[in-house]
């Protein structure tokens, strides 16, 4: 689950009333399974996010329920040795905040920032099987295709982070990402692959451009695109294919896999 998501969880719980503890790591130092800012949500039948799992985590829920137990209202404060107190190889330690979720603790949660803002085009099978991935990631994604059908094929519940953006001309929706953009091009049609990867490459500020195909169609699209201008940096600043190297399958999840791996690396977590 993303922070996002769990955010929209913890505000969930709270308009229904549900008695829930914040669990948030609040220091880590060394080797540690998650990061500061790591938060889970406990309550008496559940658990959504993860700070990091192993016995940690089984400690700190079985400390959030106890607190639960006795109203829910103390916040507290405990460091963990993880190798020592816990017996896990992390080596590190960890601090972790225990507090009962309540409307101001909401209001001091800030809305995670977007790891990357994605325009991804393309609605087809790889297109589908990245979105799906990205569903439980921090970022902003427009998808975009001329195809309205295929959207209805990933299923109406999207996360708010991805927007389908259904239009005909879909090359002229390139203006409307923010400078440092990443963008992916899978259409079902070259031409059109070929129309939008030009729109990018002539705004040049492009954070990241992959383009789905072989190296043959990279030479093809390099000349077509010499042709009309494209100046030959930017033409190097063109991925194509797509994906992490070494990777093998053609499937559309695990070109997926690979794909977003590659967008993490573009733009890494803060």
């Amino acid at each position: 689950m993303s922070e996002a998501a769990l955010r929209r969880t913890a505000t969930a719980w709270l308009a229904q009333g549900r008695a829930a503890m914040v669990v948030q790591v609040i220091e880590a130092q060394g080797s540690t399974p998650r990061e500061a800012g790591a938060r889970m949500l406990v309550s008496a039948e559940a658990v959504e996010g993860t700070i990091g799992g192993g016995h940690l985590e089984l400690q700190a829920i079985a400390q959030a329920r106890g607190a639960l137990a006795q109203g829910g209202e103390a916040t507290t404060e405990r460091r963990y040795a993880l190798g020592p107190s816990l017996g896990q190889c992390c080596g590190g330690a960890v601090t972790l905040r225990t507090a009962p979720l309540t409307a101001a603790l909401l209001a001091q949660w800030p809305e995670p920032p977007a790891r990357f803002t994605l325009q991804l085009y393309g609605a087809g099978h790889v297109g589908r099987a990245i979105v799906n991935i990205l569903r439980g990631m921090d970022c902003r994604v427009s998808w975009i295709d001329e195809r309205d059908a295929e959207f209805g094929r990933a299923g109406e519940d999207l996360p708010p982070h991805i927007e389908r953006v259904c239009v005909d001309e879909v090359q002229a929706e390139v203006c409307n990402a923010p400078a440092g953009a990443l963008y992916l091009v899978l259409t079902h049609s070259h031409d059109l692959d070929l129309k939008i990867v030009e729109v990018v490459l002539k705004r040049g500020d492009f954070g990241f451009l992959g383009l789905i195909g072989s190296a043959t169609k990279r030479a093809r699209f390099e000349h077509r695109l010499r042709e009309r201008g494209i100046a030959a940096a930017l033409l190097e600043r063109l991925v194509c294919p797509i994906g992490l190297p070494g990777i093998e399958g053609k499937a559309p999840e695990v070109i997926a896999v690979s794909v977003v791996a590659q967008l993490l690396q573009q733009a890494p977590a803060e």
